[in-house]
């Protein structure tokens, strides 16, 4: 079985990108180049990231960031499993602030852990993007776009495009200067041009949703 690095070249992704799609690179100039991620060759723990995920959703990094902190002082770690979530009781995690629906959603990610349900960074390594994604979205909580973000930011997939993503969609849209952004089928078809390296593409999407939001927030105060 072929075994997928953590990270890729993101010099030849350039290269590529730039040649592939003039739109694109045009832009890609304009931004500079993206260093590859650090988070692909830091220590990383499948189980513990996804309960993270879950604390994380709907809330700003910093409510988030105390309420993770209340369950590590309560579960005497910073390591979050199934053995050391299970030394606290439901009503001491909704004491640190976790939600109903988020306790339930840990529970059940430390339950399928348990069963061995829950891949771990070797399994992955030999594992497609579809069958990672496949593995972990049936998770309470746990949706495709959470799975897109471990793959491409602590795994360093190459070829991973979040279709379902605003910013990659607005990103798109100034890209190609339309109207509306495109709807998910129609950037899955265009996103075909920045194969094998989507993942880099879509960084680079991002960047121009925040510069292209930027500019025509600057616009429009320039005319008020």
């Amino acid at each position: 079985m072929p075994r997928h690095a953590r990270g890729f070249d993101t010099e030849q992704a350039w290269d590529h990108l730039a040649r592939r799609d003039r739109k694109l690179g045009t832009w890609m100039k304009r931004i500079g180049y993206i260093e590859p991620q650090p988070t692909w060759r830091k220590p990383f723990d499948p189980v513990d990231a996804l309960a993270r995920a879950i604390l994380y959703q709907q809330l700003s990094g910093k409510a988030a960031g105390t309420i993770v902190g209340r369950v590590e002082t309560a579960i005497g770690s910073t390591r979050l499993h199934f053995d050391t979530l299970g030394r606290i009781d439901d009503v001491a995690l909704r004491a640190c602030g976790v939600s109903g629906n988020k306790t339930l959603a840990l529970r059940d990610l430390a339950a399928r852990e348990q069963r061995g349900e829950i891949p771990n960074l070797r399994q992955m390594s030999v594992m497609s993007e579809d069958e990672i994604v496949a593995a972990l979205v049936p998770i309470r909580g746990i949706g495709r776009w959470t799975v897109e973000m471990m793959l491409m930011f602590r795994l360093g997939r190459p070829d991973v495009l979040p279709i379902d993503d605003l910013g990659v969609r607005k990103g798109a849209q100034f890209v190609d200067k339309q109207d509306a952004m495109p709807t998910p089928k129609e950037l899955l078809a265009r996103g075909e041009a920045w194969g094998p390296y989507r993942t880099y593409a879509a960084q680079y999407l991002w960047r121009i949703a925040d510069s292209g939001t930027e500019a025509k927030t600057a616009t429009k105060r320039s005319q008020d």
